[in-house]
């Protein structure tokens, strides 16, 4: 396979945010009287947009409360944090980001949230000049697991999906990603159980052995045909 762009998801991939929007949804919900546990938020709201989650934890908890009043409120206080910072870049993101474009290749942001958090993330780390393109939930109709955000970005990329390479720390994101017919590398983090990826092709513990991974299973074969 003969890779053109390499594809990060955002929350959990590039930025170690999924712990704070487990305690941001902790905040949320406690004035519902509702405990959310890590495992119930890995499994289910990992990854995945505020306004499903929000539906998703009024019919789990069976709340008497619309499911936007949570929204909003998850998304204040998400808008408050990233006022005042950017989520925490995870171990080996910028190396990774930055050794991609110097192969070449082209560089795209595809997630199921907000676009703000991306470009905080874009602009106080540094990656602006690396990235190419940005998908976020708002541009698409249907979010991951519908392929529907990494088509959008194969599109604005100029590039046929099975041209791109999708790195991803959920079982949604990468169903999302194969769905849309690319390869997919499966990053495992603390707060996810690993092993329930949907057929990556790859699966390992940090960004720096799926670009080491990438490197000599990509583009060394492609550069030694």
């Amino acid at each position: 396979m003969n890779i053109k762009a390499v594809l990060f998801d955002h929350d959990g991939t590039i930025v170690d945010s999924e712990q704070v929007h487990f305690e941001m949804w902790r905040d949320v919900l406690h004035k519902y009287n509702v405990e959310l546990s890590h495992d119930e938020y890995k499994n289910l709201y990992a990854g995945i947009p505020t306004t499903t989650n929000a539906k998703t934890i009024v019919k789990t908890h069976s709340l008497k409360v619309e499911p936007t009043i949570l929204a909003l409120a998850k998304a204040k206080i998400t808008d408050e944090y990233l006022a005042k910072q950017a989520f925490p870049l995870m171990s080996g993101a910028l190396d990774s980001v930055r050794y991609f474009y110097e192969q070449g290749l082209a560089i795209g942001v595809v997630t199921g949230a907000g676009r703000d958090g991306v470009n905080s993330t874009l602009k106080n780390h540094g990656l602006e000049k690396y990235v190419s393109v940005v998908v976020s939930g708002a541009d698409v109709k249907n979010s991951k697991p519908a392929p529907d955000c990494y088509l959008l970005a194969a599109e604005k990329l100029g590039l046929q999906p099975s041209e791109c390479l999708a790195i991803e720390d959920t079982y949604n994101g990468s169903l999302s990603a194969i769905r849309a017919n690319m390869e997919c590398i499966g990053v495992s983090s603390s707060h996810r159980v690993r092993n329930l990826f949907s057929k990556t092709v790859y699966e390992c513990s940090n960004l720096n052995i799926a670009t080491q991974w990438i490197a000599q299973n990509y583009l060394l074969r492609a550069n030694q045909k």
